[in-house]
């Protein structure tokens, strides 16, 4: 096994960790009892193969441990790896599942006198600063980019800025906030994801659990 004596798949706390678990266990991953248990405080499980660990992060935090080898592979999704953009991220597969996609929204109200078009030099409140920079760079447009962790719609009513870029799924919470979505940026979805060097050095573990997880996505689309 290249020296590890367990390899450690990181999972995203949250909305696609619900979706992600059939496939995992469809994988042939069963994790501990307590990896179940709302009360548990516990952040890293074992599981029914005695050389595989579980832990469970923040979405954004699972590309991180992957990246610098603290874990080998992981569920990820690819808006979380365009902002970081780490080299040592291989993303081979993707699981279909944790569709959403990435927006530009503002308040409809100011619509009529912010057109996109006239757009030079813009403030913006997201959690995704890289990708909204290059997003609005290939306009010719100058983004500056105010880093929120949640609660971006709250943002323009405030006055903190005028506009921002979050995930869209049905739209619900934009409405609910007087906002509209004004630019489409990328479409989302969750991938499998493993850090590069490992993937080399434990060829047969790393691809055993490729092809796991590809027939579970194949049986799922199917």
């Amino acid at each position: 096994m290249g020296g590890i004596e367990r390899f450690i798949l990181a999972l995203p706390k949250g909305r696609i960790l619900d979706e992600a678990m059939p496939l995992v266990r469809a994988a042939g991953i069963e994790p501990e009892p307590d990896f179940d248990n709302p009360k548990s405080r516990k952040l890293r499980f074992s599981t029914n193969h005695p050389n595989l660990d579980i832990i469970r992060v923040r979405s954004f935090d699972v590309a991180t441990f992957v990246a610098f080898g603290a874990a080998h592979f992981g569920i990820c999704g690819n808006d979380v790896l365009m902002e970081f953009d780490y080299a040592d991220i291989y993303a081979p597969l993707d699981l279909g599942i944790g569709y959403c996609r990435l927006a530009v929204a503002a308040p409809v109200d100011t619509l009529a006198e912010d057109h996109p078009s006239r757009w030079s030099h813009i403030r913006v409140a997201t959690k995704y600063p890289s990708l909204t920079q290059k997003h609005f760079a290939a306009r010719g447009v100058q983004a500056e980019c105010v880093k929120l962790n949640g609660a971006m719609e709250l943002a323009p009513r405030l006055g903190l800025c005028r506009r921002i870029v979050d995930l869209v799924s049905s739209g619900a919470t934009l409405k609910a906030n007087g906002l509209v979505e004004i630019e489409h940026i990328c479409d989302v979805t969750s991938r499998l994801i493993y850090h590069r060097p490992t993937f080399k050095t434990c060829p047969a573990e790393m691809q055993g659990w490729l092809s796991a997880f590809r027939e579970a996505t194949d049986a799922r689309v199917s």
